[in-house]
């Protein structure tokens, strides 16, 4: 018998990889409304009773209208920002340490990682785990995501003649993936974030520059990429590469897959390191860790 799954906000960018990729799963069947019925409450209510679990692909206002109107009982993965650090809800980054799996998948209430989060809380995580960085460390992140993550409107400038090649944004410095990265990435200072978009469809580099006499106890560039290795021992999801990486990355190159990549480069005469996560926005950053997080909620996957 197959799972029966409600995404709410299906024809989004982040609805339409998730059901996607169920397809392709095999053991899953879609609970759908008619398209008069997609947002009528009472609809939207009465299939989440039918679903054995409800993904939610809305705007973060409507995602919490979505959880308000949900019946006693249903289980909910949210997508949308709106519960990353809410109380009473579970972080979806079954990586994030070790027993996390376990707790989504006896949550009734889990949220999907941001894409730029989920590379910078797979970075930072294991060196606070290890007493390697402090918690005021002064850090800086800087991203460049593939433009499918920015939305329509994103979508549309891009792919049309003569879209952009490359632009910076959130210059205000409050992106709304702060909070989480500083929650589960275990920082209470704000790192500087720069999030950017290039002209590409999908794909993601996440970097976070690092002076190495910042490290709380003395170590080298090799030692951090084995702290990695350490920590993510038998992690199906996420690699790391042992060593200094010293070639070219390509930001597409994980592009259709749930895989995370971590690389460290360093410039060791300067005590200089650059620590890099690579991933799909769409993959690991958003639709693959929903379907991953599914899997989990329904007993599929150990994690």
């Amino acid at each position: 018998m197959s799972s029966r799954i409600f995404i709410d906000g299906q024809a989004g960018t982040t609805g339409l990889g998730i059901a996607q990729r169920l397809e392709q799963a095999g053991g899953f069947s879609l609970v759908t409304l008619p398209e008069a019925r997609r947002k009528d409450s009472e609809a939207r209510a009465e299939a989440m009773g039918r679903a054995d679990l409800t993904v939610l692909c809305l705007p973060d206002d409507a995602a919490r209208e979505a959880v308000a109107i949900a019946p006693q009982g249903a289980r909910i993965l949210d997508a949308s920002t709106a519960h990353r650090v809410a109380p009473g809800w579970e972080y979806g980054f079954a990586e994030l340490m070790p027993g996390q799996a376990e707790k989504i998948a006896g949550a009734a209430r889990v949220a999907n990682p941001g894409c730029y989060a989920t590379g910078a809380i797979a970075l930072l995580r294991p060196l606070m785990a290890l007493g390697l960085l402090t918690a005021e460390a002064r850090l800086s992140i800087n991203a460049v995501s593939g433009y499918s993550g920015g939305g329509k409107a994103m979508i549309a400038e891009h792919e049309a003649a003569g879209g952009p090649a490359f632009e910076l944004y959130a210059l205000g410095l409050k992106h709304k993936h702060l909070p989480e990265i500083m929650r589960y990435g275990g920082l209470s200072r704000a790192p500087i974030f720069v999030p950017s978009v290039g002209h590409f469809a999908q794909g993601m580099l996440v970097c976070i520059p690092l002076h190495l006499d910042q490290l709380a106890k003395a170590g080298s560039a090799v030692q951090l990429a084995e702290a990695y290795a350490e920590y993510y021992a038998g992690a199906e999801t996420i690699s790391v590469h042992r060593g200094i990486w010293g070639e070219n990355l390509d930001p597409q190159a994980l592009n259709n897959t749930n895989r995370l990549e971590i690389f460290v480069t360093a410039n060791e005469d300067a005590e200089q390191a650059v620590l890099i996560a690579r991933l799909d926005n769409l993959g690991k950053g958003a639709s693959g860790a929903a379907v991953q997080n599914i899997k989990l909620m329904l007993g599929m996957e150990n994690g």
